[in-house]
């Protein structure tokens, strides 16, 4: 399918979808350094000075899960009493021992559920990721820096949208730019666009080498000032957030989210090795554009179907791209788990401003 506008979002680390995310992540690191057999299922919820943690873990050491939460709601901001989220948030854990039923096929090499991924790669950027949803995240990852460091009137919640004109099927322009962050009143949401205009879209844009965009074509809190954001104004759940984890709507999803599960679950693991596979495609020029299908059964070791498309972006034939795709991973869970080296406490990271795009993370390397 041809698109003329394609339009992605994301949304800041302090969003309540993304602390919900960052938590179940910072969960599964400590279980890792405990011991990187561990088995997670960590879900969380939050509310007005509420948060939630439930699930299935079997980790050898006991975890202090309320500390843990309570490090990444301060990394993220959440230190005023306004917020009605922070230091003073009660925190009630429901977490017990993984299902022996799953363990039994887990424990023998095999997947810990069923499930399709998804990986995708294109050509519209040095990352091989589709433009739309890579401005999105450099907006997000932009803003909260800049609440950090630069314009504390700022608030930790927050998105953006981004509008691309395609033109013969390449990026050509950005026509429109969605911001939200909340502010304190004591700034005028005017100001604030003109300093968000300068300090972050201005050089990103500029990086990407494309035209610049009107002001006039950027919309800051469009509904006026925004100042109460955070669980406080919208309960937030883990998962609810896999279109801005993966490609912006850019290449389909399987359906499951990836924070709170070990490296067992395919939902995870799968998309992970997806990704690596699409991405070495578009890297060795065997396709411009690549979509990358596995599917797996519970308890069964190897995938029980992978595809490729390539939308006749192709410069090889099918034959010589599978061969090429097939042979880069070891496809079973226990070989992507390996030749990814994935038993590595680095989630909490993954779970703000996407999965997919960041060179640092082990399914990105390249190979030769």
């Amino acid at each position: 399918m041809k698109y003329s506008l394609f339009s992605s979002e994301s949304v800041c680390a302090g969003h309540p979808d993304k602390i919900c995310d960052q938590i179940s992540d910072a969960v599964l690191d400590a279980a890792i350094l405990a011991n990187s057999h561990s088995r997670v299922a960590c879900e969380s919820l939050v509310t007005t000075d509420k948060l939630v943690l439930a699930g299935e873990i079997t980790c050898p050491r006991p975890l202090d899960y309320r500390s843990l939460a309570q490090k990444v709601i301060q990394e993220l901001g959440y230190t005023r009493d306004e917020y009605h989220f922070g230091p003073k948030t009660d925190i009630e854990v429901y977490i017990h021992e993984q299902s022996k039923d799953i363990a039994v096929g887990v424990d023998e090499g095999g997947a810990g559920d069923q499930g399709m991924m998804f990986g995708y790669a294109t050509t519209e950027t040095s990352q091989l990721m589709p433009l739309p949803i890579t401005l999105a995240h450099e907006l997000v990852e932009s803003m909260d820096l800049l609440f950090v460091k630069e314009l504390p009137f700022l608030r930790p919640d927050g998105k953006s949208q981004v509008t691309v004109k395609y033109e013969n099927g390449r990026p050509a322009s950005v026509e429109k730019i969605v911001l939200a962050k909340p502010q304190d009143p004591t700034m005028a949401r005017e100001e604030i666009k003109e300093y968000l205009y300068k300090l972050s879209i201005v050089p990103i844009l500029e990086k990407y080498h494309l035209p610049q965009v009107s002001i006039k074509n950027v919309i800051f809190n469009g509904t006026g000032a925004w100042e109460i954001g955070g669980p406080a104004s919208d309960t937030g759940v883990t998962g609810r957030k896999i279109v801005v984890d993966t490609y912006g709507g850019m290449g389909r999803i399987g359906g499951g989210c990836f924070s709170g599960k070990d490296l067992t679950k395919v939902d995870r693991s799968g998309a992970y090795a997806a990704r690596f596979i699409a991405k070495n495609i578009v890297a060795a020029k065997l396709a411009d554009r690549c979509e990358v299908q596995l599917a797996y059964a519970i308890g069964v070791k190897d995938p029980v179907g992978k595809a490729i498309e390539t939308y006749s972006t192709n410069k090889k034939g099918q034959k010589v791209i599978e061969d090429f795709a097939w042979n880069l991973l070891d496809l079973s869970v226990a070989g992507i788990i390996s030749g990814l080296d994935l038993l590595q406490p680095i989630y909490q990271k993954t779970s703000r401003y996407g999965h997919f795009g960041h060179p640092e993370y082990p399914w990105e390397r390249l190979i030769g």
